[in-house]
């Protein structure tokens, strides 16, 4: 009984490595088996965050379109993730065809920051000050330029 109490702590620790081993070898798996359904005209992500379209697969490199007309050849173990046709295209070229979003659309510009009959009033406001304000040195206080309100 002894004998399995000493033991316990390496039983616990040999059982966590052999199972973080086996997770890590079917992630593994996973990904190599992602990497083959790589055909020229699938869309990827790189592991750089980079969006791409597979021109050409060799044994151990990727030749990918990241612009129209401008290859680049890449590690396969640099893909990311291979992309259906649909997601590819949503994020590349936009929403696509769903144009169902019910999200406001915000202009480029401030033009609709004001309201439509304000644009129809040409009168423009005046932002100086004037003497009834009282703000304007020697006015209303009697003070001058660079008088301070020391008491």
């Amino acid at each position: 009984m002894n004998n399995l109490v000493t033991f316990l702590p390496f039983i616990v620790l040999i059982g966590a490595m052999f199972l973080m081993t086996r997770s890590a070898k079917k992630k593994q798996q996973a990904a190599a088996s992602m990497r083959d359904q790589m055909t020229p005209g699938t869309g990827v992500r790189t592991i750089g965050g980079m969006y791409a379209t597979v021109k050409e697969v060799g044994d151990d490199t990727v030749t990918l379109e990241v612009a129209p007309g401008v290859h680049a050849v890449y590690a396969k173990n640099a893909i990311g993730a291979v992309l259906e046709d649909a997601e590819y295209n949503r994020i590349v070229h936009g929403a696509g065809d769903d144009l169902t979003i019910d999200t406001p659309v915000v202009p480029d510009d401030a033009s609709s920051l004001t309201e439509a009959e304000d644009k129809a009033d040409d009168t423009k406001i005046d932002l100086g000050k004037t003497e009834a304000d009282g703000d304007i040195p020697g006015t209303k206080d009697g003070k001058t330029d660079g008088e301070a309100d020391a008491k």
